[in-house]
């Protein structure tokens, strides 16, 4: 049985000297792993060894999900070319490892394909703008929520996950926390019981609180929720994600 679908390479590698194994993350059937046989030649029906973030409309045939599937063909509608800019390119590559662990084969979330192809767009965008570390640091982290939100681990953001106190009712408090245990903002009453607490500043939670205030925010206040999300992704992956250190 043949399948079309959207798709974003996300790794390729050799598996002889013509074909490649490559696998996707498409809009309708999740993560697959297929083999692209012969790929590699340079008439191949391919157009020539698939890379790392091509993506277009793949029709692949898939008889067993626990082996590989066969891909039969590949348009390609775009490249995202990262290349020369090794910040934009270590945060793709981190936002790739974290579909990777975060996600299962055959497991769809549209809107998760949908919000990557998205962040790669406009990060590819952002290298010919030239623009500064500081709008990419923006797209990853609005990348990041999304994935945790398409996957359920949405952390609760509007109120203390501990007591649902209002963090409004405590505008004039600057002391939050944030714990992975309770998956979420912990209030200065309730942050005793909660040893994994990551100190945050008042901007940065309000900023938190207010999603759409990220993509105005500060560098030092992005830097901030970075650093607690990747504590984040490494306690739900029971792993720091390899590409974290350079982020």
């Amino acid at each position: 049985m043949l399948t079309k679908d959207l798709a974003v390479c996300i790794r390729a590698t050799d598996f002889s000297e013509t074909s490649q194994i490559v696998t996707f993350f498409t809009r309708a059937n999740g993560k697959i792993s297929a083999i692209a046989k012969g790929s590699k030649r340079p008439k191949s029906k391919f157009d020539g060894p698939i890379e790392l973030f091509a993506q277009g409309e793949i029709v692949f045939a898939d008889s067993n999900k626990e082996k590989l599937a066969t891909l039969t063909e590949f348009e390609q509608q775009g490249f995202i070319n990262l290349g020369n800019d090794t910040f934009i390119l270590n945060c793709c590559l981190f936002a790739v490892e974290l579909i990777n662990g975060m996600t299962d084969d055959y497991d769809p979330h549209p809107e998760l394909f949908d919000s990557f192809l998205h962040f790669l767009r406009n990060a590819d965008e952002q290298r010919t703008m030239n623009n500064e570390q500081r709008d990419v640091m923006a797209l990853l982290i609005s990348f990041q929520l999304t994935l945790l939100k398409e996957v359920g681990l949405i952390p609760v953001l509007d109120a203390c996950v501990n007591c649902k106190t209002s963090h409004g009712a405590r505008a004039t408090s600057d002391e939050f926390y944030f714990s992975s245990s309770a998956n979420g903002l912990i209030c200065r009453d309730c942050e005793n019981s909660f040893p994994d607490k990551i100190r945050l500043s008042k901007t940065a939670a309000d900023c938190l609180r207010h999603l759409k205030s990220i993509a105005d925010a500060e560098e030092k206040t992005l830097d901030e929720i970075e650093k607690v999300l990747i504590h984040h992704f490494t306690e739900l992956l029971h792993y720091q994600p390899k590409m974290a250190k350079y982020i």
